[in-house]
């Protein structure tokens, strides 16, 4: 299976719109419509933010996106500094894509993105806590758990 980044285009606003309505991604997508509004300002408020939608053998199959934490007006970080932090967002829309590691490679892109970045040090992200798939995906992936900040960290 060869899963891939592409960027973000206005045609695939619909699709989003239904992914981010699907059963095994909107428990953990609240605000559909403000995620659809971010994607489609991409070019102009929401420039910040890196959009891009998964691909699966040359199929969409999920979105996902980075930035500089900074930018998001976000105040989960900690401990942990905000200079040089990057943070993440990703979701599998297609369910025939779940549970078979396409999830983890978008991750890895993701990440490798991130760290080309001139000024990443670090990603942290913040899953639901009851959304066990995610955290087993970001430990897996190199992620480690700050208990005290409720919240995973990678050094990049």
């Amino acid at each position: 299976m060869d899963v891939a980044l592409r960027p973000f285009e206005d045609e695939d606003a619909p699709r989003l719109r239904r992914w981010l309505a699907a059963e095994h991604v909107c428990p953990w997508f609240e605000h559909p419509d403000a995620w659809i509004e971010e994607a489609e300002g991409r070019q102009g408020a929401f420039s910040w933010i890196r959009h891009f939608v998964i691909e699966v053998d040359g199929a969409p199959g999920g979105f996902c996106q980075y930035y500089p934490f900074a930018c998001g007006g976000e105040d989960w970080n900690g401990a942990q500094p905000v200079a040089g932090t990057y943070s993440l967002d990703y979701l599998v829309g297609e369910a025939a894509f779940l549970r078979c590691g396409v999830a983890r490679a978008a991750l890895e892109l993701l990440v490798e993105r991130i760290a080309a970045e001139p000024d990443a040090e670090r990603v942290i992200v913040q899953p639901d806590a009851g959304n066990e798939a995610s955290r087993a995906l970001l430990r897996a992936a190199g992620f480690f758990y700050d208990e005290a900040d409720d919240l995973f960290v990678l050094e990049v």
